[in-house]
């Protein structure tokens, strides 16, 4: 073939990706602008797929090393881990891509970066917790493992998901984050950072959402601060169908082709998206100028610039990342690894009376009860598991000379109608379609499980297989495991009378039961259920009084109970209740009655709440859904093999009552997450017991930065115990005379460190800069402010063993002028406002009720103001603008009522006055962008 300039490598990069891009056809630039770049044979190009998930392992491509949940790799507060997790699923991804290169791509979409402002969110598994320090400094370690450290080529590229204000499901495709300027650059984006700036990623994920009334395909700092002002160097691309949302979705645009311009010109290189429709829309746009080949050029050379990175233009003999060996993908090392991160994951929340370890030589009867003690679930994002371990199996092997007795604590039922003289049965044949016959003794027996909020899965005990509407027609025992993007093995009972109860499917369409022998129970696609329709739940088994009685006969109960991750809250359903389900409340109520020493083990992806049981089990431990090792896992620690060590990355509130409205997205005002929270949790931020003890002495703190923008900690902690064990040694910052409302703690640094019995160690706390600072919305950036800074070192936020305070040199900001342009958005204080779009290049203010308000303080009294000048649309209603200064009325401007996107100037003049606080009330429709005060 001939040698072209591109497949030269020894020329730089730059040089090559240009010449490649420069020889693509108009048509070849707009057909590779998609996920699934087509290969152009002429020039030697092959295939290539954008994107493969790997939040957590290699997923959807076969049987792969499963690693905990992000969730739970975020207790493990570990970023060397993270590294080596990282590597390894780069490894994988490797094996995957040899296999099949077209389909199979190396850009791997992971990750998920956002934040979890709210434990409510459907997706909060697969994220790293509710603080930015932690999130940034743990995803910039997997961000590392996964490209690798060649100075040249990249082991795999990481593309961070989902920027940004992604912490919703409900509506996502349509709804808008109302995010202020510190919230977003001091919270939201600032858990991105790290891994750009620190793990150099590559690629990057729009969300679905809008932020301020733009979708967050179109903002502009995808660009502006990610490309930008953080120099990522890679791609943008969008999520899958988001191109076409911003028409179908946010109705943003009402034709593909300006949609799709915009979002191109806005930074996104890649569409995942309808294909067809995507170019065609590319076609049109080019041909009417809304876009150029210059345009596409440049995002073009995003993505091929990633494709050379990898090596795919390179010989294989300079790539130290090509031919990965097959053993790589599910080595015996990696399932160590996957062990070694489930045990770190692993939250000890109580101990009380020292309940653990438990003692496996002393032992001698045991009871595992619970719905999760001899399951491994999987979620969504995660891969085939290539073997399980449950608690169960683990706790027997370690107990192999005494008694294990179990019980999954569910109830057993059999399923009739409501008139007596039949029964359901599934049929004996490969479609198991529920029949209904007269026999009673064919009467199929079923595995009840309650997942609450209305949600239940019914397993054939003698198939094993789960009650489904797969086909959605008819109600069959045919699912292997409730999993799905439609989890169509929920089957949703309501309770009517005694135990009638009326059916559902996993979408509440009816379902209706069959009015004569041989009939089939089937799913109504339109119409209610009647009264015929009325199904009889009948027990044969009390799962719960059995689950008592072998708790009763035994010195040691272990209950273990927690969540299905494809149940009540995934992808597209946020969570109803944060509870733990009603009967596993039941079974720990039952089991704590007749054994004192009973150790409770929550399995699951989000923080729970628990109610007046959190006061009565003695001993609770917490793991995420941590895949094939969980068993073994939890076992260890159980037995005191492994010292526990993990510690929460998210907040266990007390009651859902402490949490404000699932799209509230500011944290300050609301009170959200430990920095803020004024209330007492069920357990804080950080939190985690251990079977050691530990000792802080020697806590000291630089008072200036290093060259490296670095304040440097450092503390001595000594393991005052007889064995082994981490601990998690936590920095918090508090601020004192500071312009704004700064949190009550914050965390700048942590450290995961190994100490032998009896061992002292100086554990180095470096403190970033950028975590110090502030988003000054008086002058659009950051600051460090000149202020008092307390310095608390512990083992949790709440738990803390050393302070000192220092006085950093910074500056002060000076009084705010207000005879300068100000936007609207930049306000100090806001009561019933939201932040929207205006069409002028801005955000603006709008209210939420009939009525709202936004203050401005510290407002440079040397100036005397005597008008007002505000840029203002008046919407379908208009009303009014009101202008106070300290309760004094300055000005009442009449807003006409105008198209939504109508801005026009709104003017007044007052009697001249110096002014400290400034309040403007906005009603009606009015929505205000910006303003200046005149002379």
């Amino acid at each position: 073939m001939k040698q072209y300039p591109f497949q030269d490598h020894t020329l730089p990069l730059n040089e090559r990706v240009n010449d490649l891009i420069s020889r693509f056809t108009l048509e070849e630039k707009i057909e590779s602008m998609v996920q699934y770049q087509p290969a152009i044979e002429r020039l030697g190009v092959s295939a290539y797929k954008h994107g493969t998930e790997a939040a957590h392992g290699m997923a959807w491509l076969g049987e792969a090393t499963s690693f905990p949940q992000p969730i739970g790799l975020g207790c493990t507060w570990n970023p060397q881990l993270m590294k080596q997790i990282g590597s390894a699923i780069g490894d994988e991804a490797r094996v995957f891509y040899q296999r099949n290169p077209e389909v199979n791509g190396l850009t791997l979409w992971a990750p998920t970066v956002d934040m979890e402002r709210d434990p409510r969110w459907g997706r909060t598994e697969e994220a790293y917790g509710e603080d930015p320090v932690l999130t940034g400094e743990l995803t910039a370690g997997l961000v590392q493992g996964m490209q690798g450290d060649h100075p040249t080529y990249f082991k795999s590229i990481a593309t961070l998901k989902h920027f940004i204000g992604n912490n919703n499901e409900v509506n996502r495709g349509s709804c808008s984050a109302s995010i202020d300027p510190r919230n977003m650059k001091e919270y939201y984006q600032a858990a991105f950072k790290p891994a750009f700036v620190k793990g150099g990623a590559k690629s990057m994920m729009t969300s679905y959402n809008a932020v301020n009334g733009t979708p967050t395909i179109l903002l502009d700092d995808v660009k502006k601060v990610v490309k930008e002002e953080w120099e990522m160097d890679g791609f943008i691309v969008s999520d899958a169908g988001d191109l076409l949302g911003i028409v179908n979705d946010h109705h943003y645009y009402d034709n593909y082709k300006q949609a799709v311009a915009h979002a191109i010109k806005a930074g996104i290189d890649s569409i995942t998206d309808d294909k067809e429709k995507s170019c065609t829309a590319i076609r049109e746009a080019l041909e009417e100028g809304l876009l150029s080949e210059a345009d596409l050029d440049q995002a073009l050379f995003n993505t091929f610039r990633v494709r050379f990175m990898l090596g795919e233009f390179d010989p294989d003999e300079l790539n130290p990342y090509a031919n990965m060996p097959e053993s790589k993908l599910m080595s015996s090392e990696h399932a160590q690894l996957s062990l070694q991160a489930a045990k770190e994951s692993i939250v000890l929340l109580k101990n009380e009376r020292q309940q653990l370890p438990l003692k496996a030589d002393v032992l001698k009867s045991v009871a595992v009860v619970g719905p999760l003690a001899d399951v491994v679930y999987r979620d969504w994002y995660a891969g085939t598991l290539p073997y399980k371990v449950t608690i169960l199996d683990a706790v027997k092997r370690k107990l192999a000379n005494a008694n294990v007795a179990y019980s999954s604590g569910n109830h057993y039922v059999t399923l009739a109608p409501a008139k007596q003289g039949a029964v359901f049965a599934a049929a004996n044949d490969e479609e198991a379609k529920l029949q209904l016959v007269e026999d009673e003794q064919q009467a199929t027996v079923f595995e009840l499980v309650d997942w609450d909020c209305g949600s239940y899965t019914l397993t054939n005990l003698s198939t094993g297989k789960l009650l489904t509407t797969a086909d959605d027609k008819y109600l069959a025992a045919t699912a292997e495991e409730a999993y799905g993007w439609f989890v169509k093995e929920v089957i949703r009972l309501k309770q009517q009378k005694d135990s009638l109860y009326a059916i559902h499917s996993w979408n509440n369409k009816a379902i209706k039961l069959p009015a004569e022998l041989g009939g089939y129970v089937t799913v109504e696609e339109q119409g209610e259920a009647t009264e015929q329709d009325l199904l009889r739940v009948e027990q044969v088994k009390d799962g719960i009084a059995e689950a008592k009685a072998l708790a009763a006969a035994a010195e040691q109960a272990i209950v273990v109970v927690g969540s299905n991750p494809l149940i009540n809250g995934k992808e597209e359903i946020d969570r109803p209740s944060l509870m733990l389900a009603e009967e596993q409340r039941k079974l720990i109520e039952e089991v704590l009655e007749v054994n004192a020493n009973t150790v409770v083990v929550i399995v699951g992806g989000y923080p729970f709440v628990l109610g007046e049981l959190a006061e009565r089990i003695p001993a609770i431990v917490y793991i995420s859904h941590a895949g094939q090792e969980l068993g073994n896992a939890v076992a260890d620690v159980l037995f005191g093999e492994y010292s526990p060590a993990g510690r929460l990355n998210m907040t266990w509130y007390q009651s859902e009552e402490q949490l404000t409205d699932l799209m509230d997205y500011d944290i300050m005002s609301s009170k959200r997450t430990y920095m803020f929270l004024e209330e007492k949790p069920l357990y804080p931020f950080g939190h985690g017991l251990s079977y050691a003890s530990f000792a802080y002495s020697q806590f000291h703190i630089a008072d200036a930065f290093n060259d490296k923008e670095e304040l440097i900690a450092s503390v001595e902690v000594t393991n005052n115990s007889s064995f082994q064990a981490d601990e998690v040694v936590q920095l918090y910052v508090s601020v004192e005379g500071s312009r704004v409302k700064r949190p009550q703690k914050k965390l700048v640094a942590f450290q995961r460190v190994t100490l032998e019995a009896g061992q002292t160690k100086t554990v180095a706390l470096p403190i970033a800069k950028d975590y110090l600072q502030i988003w000054d919305v008086t002058r659009d950036r950051f600051v460090l402010e000149q202020a008092s800074y307390t310095f608390a070192v512990g083992s949790t936020s709440e738990l803390i063993h050393l302070t000192k305070t220092v006085s950093l040199a910074g500056e002060t900001i000076p009084p705010r002028s207000l005879a300068v342009w100000t936007r609207a958005e930049n306000y100090d204080a806001y009561n019933s406002v939201y932040l929207d779009e205006s069409k002028e290049g801005t955000t603006c203010i709008a209210a939420s009720k009939q009525q709202g308000s936004i203050t401005f303080k510290d407002i440079d009294q040397s100036q005397v103001y005597s008008g007002i000048q505000a840029r203002v649309a008046g919407g379908e209603a208009g009303g009014k603008l009101i202008v106070q200064a300290a309760g004094r009325l300055l000005a009442e401007l009449e807003i006409s009522p105008s198209s939504e996107q109508q801005w026009s100037d709104a003017a007044a003049r007052f009697e001249g006055a110096a002014i400290n606080e400034l309040t403007m009330i906005i009603s009606g429709t009015v929505k205000l962008s910006g303003f200046q005060l005149q002379p």
